[in-house]
């Protein structure tokens, strides 16, 4: 599965997620939505969940910070969805649910479209990519056995109101 980035450019490049993959050429980044491939898109603000029904061949994340990702920065082109409950891992905002880094995101994308060996590849240039995995094991496996989008926000429910 190909993995795109639309890359705002906007946040600690020192920290950033989405350049690190590109330099392993694990993704590639792209500076305005016209030159940002068709695809699925990892979109907090969609309205459906992402599910294994959404066969793809390019999953694309919006990097940016997490105070300018206002719904008005995902005009890109493509079929929208978001990530269920996931916990972030990373050390900027470990424990905390759905403020995932685009790694973390893409990775979260992968497995529940059926690319798990995919996602951890590109989370091993991480030293928390592993914890990320760990953390949120038994939701991700959830996730990756529904059938589609009302399953997993099903799913997602039953972890919400824990």
């Amino acid at each position: 599965m190909d993995l795109h980035v639309r890359y705002a450019g906007d946040d600690d490049p020192e920290k950033c997620t989405a350049r690190k993959l590109a330099r392993f050429d694990l993704a590639e980044l792209h500076r305005s939505d016209r030159a940002t491939p068709y695809g699925v898109v990892l979109n907090p603000h969609a309205e459906q969940a992402l599910s294994p029904a959404d066969s793809t061949e390019t999953l694309v994340a919006l990097d940016c910070s997490w105070e300018s990702a206002g719904e008005a920065r995902f005009s890109l082109p493509g079929e929208h969805r978001a990530l269920p409950y996931l916990v972030a891992a990373n050390p900027v905002n470990f424990g905390k649910p759905f403020r995932l880094t685009t790694v973390e995101a893409l990775a979260a994308g992968l497995v529940i479209l059926g690319e798990r060996p995919h996602a951890e590849r590109i989370l091993s240039k991480f030293t928390w990519g592993e914890t990320f995995l760990e953390l949120n094991d038994e939701p991700l496996r959830r996730y990756a056995d529904c059938d589609d989008s009302a399953d997993v926000v099903a799913v997602q429910g039953e972890y919400l109101d824990r």
